[in-house]
């Protein structure tokens, strides 16, 4: 299993994110969730410094982030 913890950007409602969640609970992956509706400095992050505009995003570190669920993904940080 993965040492660090994973970060998840999500919204409330959306299907993709709590898929998502879903399938690092399903791995034991620790992850922290933000939630980009409550956070400014979040959504600028992830769409003016990642370039992100869909939900979930997920940043495991500087170099492996992705944007949606993505099961092939998640399987790689195990």
């Amino acid at each position: 299993m993965a040492e660090t913890t994973v970060t998840v950007y999500s919204k409330p409602a959306c299907v993709q994110c709590t898929a998502t969640k879903r399938a690092l609970d399903s791995k034991s992956i620790r992850y922290e969730e933000i939630d980009l509706t409550t956070s400014d400095a979040a959504l600028e992050y992830v769409t003016e410094d990642l370039g992100y505009s869909q939900a979930p995003v997920v940043v495991a570190d500087d170099h492996n982030h992705w944007s949606g669920f993505r099961p092939d993904l998640i399987s790689k940080l195990t």
